[in-house]
């Protein structure tokens, strides 16, 4: 067998794997395309599924409250209210043909996913029942509407449970416990991905798979964040592999932050508790977002409450003047919590100790959902710039994507959405690509560079321990671009993201075996973090206005003259700061005003 040979240390050339599809993320969006792919290429096509875990690990298995689509199954509701909503959560800076897309498609995909045998809730009458959720308003903002279609608090789980048995039925390829570490972009293919690169982490060993199409699908990054709902997985990897390709990054400066984390911890308390009459309350025992949202109240969009709720504690009105507040579920009973919230009842009692019944419970914002990251347009198909032009053979879908459906904040079961109308459409586009594309073109010069990083890593005996620059990495995002942003914070930021970006150069991985080495994970990992880190921090810096998950102390208002307009990020060379362009959000139908809930 021939080696790649680096210094005094060898290994075999990556083992090739031969698919006519590759998707990198075995999450809803992940899954779906994958599905669509085969149903659509027939039974001999080899569509390959790539993931760090166990597909029914990925985190679109903790998504807790619903997926919303208008169905009108408990009251009136119409795809055209929930289009305004997202348009208007996002504080206008969704692009609208998108929106309706997804808007639009979302009644047909969620009774697609009944059909797949998801089971939801149901009515007395058998319907799939509805709950309500912040930001879902019938006729265009009148009130609180009930579209969030659920399987008790548990509705992720069964979406990934059900579409991955659906895979398995069709024959879809997995290939399990693998880190993707880059794209092959040969030279002279014209910027065309040709398939990845990634580490087998049982072995040590590196796979090459070559592909006429390739998805990433690879969640979010919430992990540059000390207190998230994120699972530890979520660190950016498919993003920051298509930052370092030369490829831009939309709107990383919206980031969002969950009003209902649990103290300290971070694991979420969905939405769909307030949906079921849960409330807020301060210090005082006030139910205090009436005075925020007097018509959403609890239920107004997510950067709005979470920001009442950092203004509640400025004001000394946390509990004990401490930095969180309640939220009261008491008079929901135990039909409700134990029935339809047994999840989030069963953290409160294992997690805090206390009785939901009769205890009221502690919470926090947590860094939750990345409204920006790999750009695409409607069909998964990813963009090389600002001008729209297409990266050939690259899709993106779910969380690592911006369509841009969410804008500068999503709305609650949104996301859910976004995986399936997203990841099916994609699917389908990427069997239209593998009719069209030849045989791919290997990367050799990508094989060689991935080797080579690993065996530098490996063989370094002195420098920094990963973990000590991901905690740090982690305490400043969240103290200088957590809720509230100023200038002076966001600068205090980025000289410190650099100086980890320094440090990292020099990191030493302790563990040199090759059988599930999570010392070299971490490493791998902390670099793509950091990547994330720097894309947001210099768009937060540049962004001078407030708009939805992007709150300037600095600059407290919306400013639709200068700032109606996508962020695209691009990173220039190591040590150099990125490289910033715009592209104007698309309006067709709901004009931009002002927001109030």
């Amino acid at each position: 067998m021939s080696l790649v040979r680096q210094g005094d240390r060898s290994r075999p050339r990556p083992r090739t794997h031969d698919l006519d599809a590759v998707v990198v993320g075995a999450g809803g969006a992940g899954l779906y395309a994958a599905l669509e792919l085969k149903r659509d290429l027939g039974p001999e096509a080899r569509i390959g599924v790539i993931s760090k875990l166990y597909p029914t690990r990925s985190h679109t298995g903790a998504a807790q409250g619903g997926v919303c689509a208008a169905l009108g199954n408990t009251e009136e509701d119409n795809w055209e209210w929930h289009w305004f909503d997202t348009v208007k959560g996002g504080d206008y800076l969704v692009d609208q043909d998108a929106a309706e897309v997804m808007c639009h498609d979302a009644v047909e995909t969620v009774i697609n996913l009944e059909h797949l045998g998801l089971p939801f809730n149901r009515t007395p009458e058998g319907l799939i029942d509805q709950r309500r959720f912040g930001g879902h308003t019938r006729n265009f903002g009148e009130g609180p509407v009930r579209r969030a279609c659920y399987a008790a608090d548990r509705t992720g789980h069964h979406i990934l449970q059900t579409l991955y048995e659906q895979c398995i039925r069709h024959d879809v390829l997995f290939y399990d416990e693998y880190q993707v570490l880059d794209l092959a972009m040969p030279a002279g293919a014209d910027g065309r991905v040709n398939g990845v690169i990634a580490l087998q982490l049982s072995s040590g060993e590196v796979h090459s798979f070559r592909a006429k199409a390739v998805l990433f699908a690879t969640g979010g990054f919430g992990k540059i964040f000390k207190v998230t709902s994120n699972a530890h997985t979520l660190t950016g990897d498919g993003v920051a592999i298509a930052y370092r390709r030369g490829l831009p990054l939309e709107d990383m400066e919206f980031f969002q932050f969950h009003p209902t984390g649990m103290y300290k911890l971070g694991f979420l308390l969905s939405e769909a508790m307030r949906g079921e009459g849960g409330f807020l309350v301060n210090g005082k025992g006030e139910r205090f977002m009436e005075r925020y949202a007097p018509t959403m109240k609890d239920l107004a969009s997510r950067d709005v409450v979470s920001r009442s709720i950092y203004q509640e504690i400025a004001a000394g009105r946390g509990i004990d003047g401490k930095d969180f507040v309640h939220l009261d579920v008491r008079h929901l009973g135990a039909k409700v919590l134990n029935e339809k919230l047994p999840d989030m009842s069963g953290f409160i009692r294992t997690y805090f100790g206390i009785e939901p019944l009769t205890d009221l419970v502690p919470i926090q914002p947590t860094a939750h959902y990345a409204m920006g990251g790999i750009p695409t347009d409607i069909d998964g198909r990813v963009l090389a710039d600002e001008s729209g032009r297409l990266v050939p053979g690259f899709f993106a879908a779910g969380e690592c994507a911006c369509v841009s459906v969410h804008g500068a904040n999503r709305l609650g079961t949104n996301s859910l959405l976004d995986i399936l109308v997203f990841g099916r459409r994609a699917g389908i586009a990427m069997a239209e690509e593998v009719r069209r594309a030849h045989t791919p073109e290997p990367d050799t010069a990508a094989e060689a560079s991935v080797t080579a990083a690993l065996d530098e890593l490996l063989a370094r005996t002195e420098g920094e321990r990963p973990a000590v620059i991901r905690e740090e990495l982690q305490e400043t995002m969240f103290t200088k671009c957590g809720v509230y942003r100023s200038s002076a914070l966001l600068m205090q930021a980025w000289g410190e993201v650099d100086d980890l970006r320094v440090r990292a150069q020099q990191l030493v991985v302790q563990d040199k075996g090759k059988r599930y080495n999570t010392d070299l994970g971490e490493a791998l990992e902390l670099l793509f973090l950091l990547d994330c880190a720097e894309a947001l921090v210099a768009s937060a810096v540049a962004r001078t206005e407030s708009r939805g998950a992007h709150a300037r102390e600095d600059y407290p208002d919306r400013d639709d003259v200068n700032w109606l307009k996508h962020t695209f990020a691009f990173r220039w060379s190591d040590g150099a700061p990125p490289r910033l362009a715009y592209r104007p959000a698309t309006i067709t139908r709901f004009e931009p005003k002002p927001r109030t809930y």
